[in-house]
């Protein structure tokens, strides 16, 4: 068994991209179609996949094809927030187009096909960014209860970080000195490199992955700041959730627990969302 265990997990992507049945919901915004034009081979352990905005959100065939659309809807309502059929900030989605982000599903952490994707990275599939997604995470029908949808954040993750940190360095650059991160070291008590110990007890931000560098810990702050503000994380049972990590999670708590980032946010110069996506874009 652990032999074959390496050998799959060893496995790269096959030669031509996979094929899958899959439904086109005429009813939907967006259309799912085949991945036979796959950019490179690390992309052919997905048989299907949804164009947004000259974007793409890709699937394996074990993501549903509900959820693939789900994911589609949340992105383009992240991108065209008051659904006009006009992108918000056109300098976000050209950054994102130029550095060839996409987002990817798959079934569930450490599947074979995630596996074989990472594993087939090679030089031009190098000059992509891709945000990773679970179908067994994803929950279309999210009506601010348990579990939460992590499309939310994981679509917005690829957005703050292939979009806004690139259009405003100076603001939103995932590094020391920016705006954000200035924000953050203070909501985190200090400035610190590499994840503390133990924070202080006054901090509000305490993430504690120690994988998650200052940058991934910056790419986190925007998103728990920015969800709170538009209301995702304020309903019966989160902050058992969150509370060890995030404290100011509702637009008022926000508004006086973190007055920096609040007043970022609420800048309508970035155009950044104002409305939280709900899955039903033009709809």
């Amino acid at each position: 068994m652990f032999v074959f265990f390496v050998i799959i997990s060893c496995r790269k992507s096959p030669r031509d991209p996979l094929n899958c049945e899959y439904s086109s919901n005429f009813h939907n915004h967006f259309t799912i179609t085949n991945n036979v034009d796959a950019p490179s081979r690390p992309f052919h352990v997905f048989c299907k996949k949804v164009h947004v905005f000259g974007l793409y959100v890709y699937a394996t065939d074990q993501v549903s094809d509900e959820d693939l659309l789900h994911a589609a809807n949340i992105l383009a309502q992240y991108l065209d927030n008051d659904e006009d059929s006009i992108i918000d900030n056109p300098l976000v989605l050209e950054a994102m187009i130029a550095r060839q982000a996409a987002m990817v599903l798959f079934k569930k952490p450490n599947s074979s096909k995630q596996r074989m994707f990472h594993n087939s990275e090679d030089e031009s599939s190098k000059t992509y960014v891709v945000q990773d997604l679970y179908g067994e995470e994803i929950h279309p029908y999210w009506q601010k209860n348990v579990p939460f949808d992590a499309t939310l954040e994981e679509v917005l993750h690829l957005i703050t970080h292939c979009g806004f940190s690139q259009v405003y360095p100076s603001v939103f650059g995932e590094k020391k000195g920016t705006k954000i991160a200035e924000a953050m070291d203070k909501a985190r008590g200090g400035y610190y490199e590499k994840v503390p110990a133990k924070y202080p007890i006054d901090a509000w931000y305490t993430y504690d992955d120690q994988s998650c560098e200052y940058n991934c810990q910056v790419t986190e702050y925007f998103y728990w700041s920015l969800t709170s503000l538009l209301g995702a994380q304020d309903y019966p049972g989160r902050f058992d959730e969150i509370g060890q990590e995030w404290k100011a999670y509702s637009p008022t708590l926000l508004q006086t627990m973190d007055s920096d980032v609040y007043h970022i946010l609420s800048d309508t110069s970035y155009v950044l969302p104002t409305v939280l996506p709900d899955g039903s874009y033009m709809r």
